[in-house]
């Protein structure tokens, strides 16, 4: 019980903060939450620490493109500004994570109203039942694939996650990939669930079987300083993860 609980709060905590964080509400709405929301890590906009503009780059993001944020937050604002107005964001938020914080969706419904947010529509569900458009041109999640596998998701049935991703994208598509890294071959509940990491090969493995072709990766985000044994929000480590950054491809 006291493992669900940190895990609960954990991924509360690092979902209200990424939202909190990412656009330019003065006064964004607060979470019902058991533990403060740091707002003082900006975007991917304003805090050079998350590597944005290279990001943005390795990911190929052009005017007009689609793209869809799962878990939107720190990345929604840069990649709405890179696509432009004749281009669309869809933010993905599921339904259990907006049922047991309500407070995500008074943001949602005030960021509709947010001129940087223009061209963003927000998308809910079940996380087992989300519906992407089709015919986008990528697919982003940074640092919440891990979450799939958590108890407080479900979990999410992953492998039919990543078929549906494969099958929003239009040949050629990417689906580009941050997280925190975990210690190669641990157990994906246990890393995902206790650490809120994963280890790179198992996401590799996973994607890979919806039919996707690993495309490249960046060592934008490295951290040689992490030794992936501690959980990500703890203070000495808090921002300062070893991060991968993966692309894969959808075959033409």
């Amino acid at each position: 019980m006291r493992l669900l609980r940190r895990s609960l709060l954990a991924l509360a905590f690092s979902l209200g903060a990424a939202l909190a964080a990412g656009g330019a509400l003065a006064q964004p709405p607060k979470f019902d939450i058991h533990s403060p929301i740091d707002q003082s890590r900006g975007d991917a906009l304003s805090n050079p620490t998350y590597h944005g503009p290279e990001v943005l780059k390795f990911m190929g993001v052009k005017p007009g493109w689609k793209v869809a944020d799962i878990f939107p937050g720190r990345f929604t604002t840069a990649i709405a500004q890179a696509v432009g107005p004749k281009g669309k964001v869809y933010g993905f938020m599921p339904d259990e994570i907006i049922k047991v914080h309500p407070g995500i969706a008074d943001l949602r419904a005030a960021r509709a109203k947010d001129p940087a947010w223009a061209n963003v529509t927000p998308i809910a569900s079940a996380m087992n039942d989300m519906a992407l458009p089709d015919g986008l041109d990528a697919v982003f999640i940074r640092q919440n694939y891990h979450d799939l596998h958590v108890r407080f998701m479900g979990p999410a049935d992953v492998p039919a996650f990543n078929r549906k991703v494969f099958a929003a994208l239009k040949p050629g598509g990417v689906f580009v990939i941050i997280d925190h890294v975990a210690p190669a071959g641990m157990d994906v509940v246990q890393a995902s669930n206790r650490f809120h990491r994963i280890d790179p090969a198992t996401v590799k493995a996973e994607v890979e079987a919806a039919g996707f072709k690993f495309d490249g990766e960046s060592k934008v985000l490295a951290d040689p300083t992490d030794d992936h044994s501690k959980m990500v929000l703890e203070t000495s480590i808090l921002g300062k993860t070893d991060q991968f950054l993966f692309r894969f491809r959808k075959p033409k």
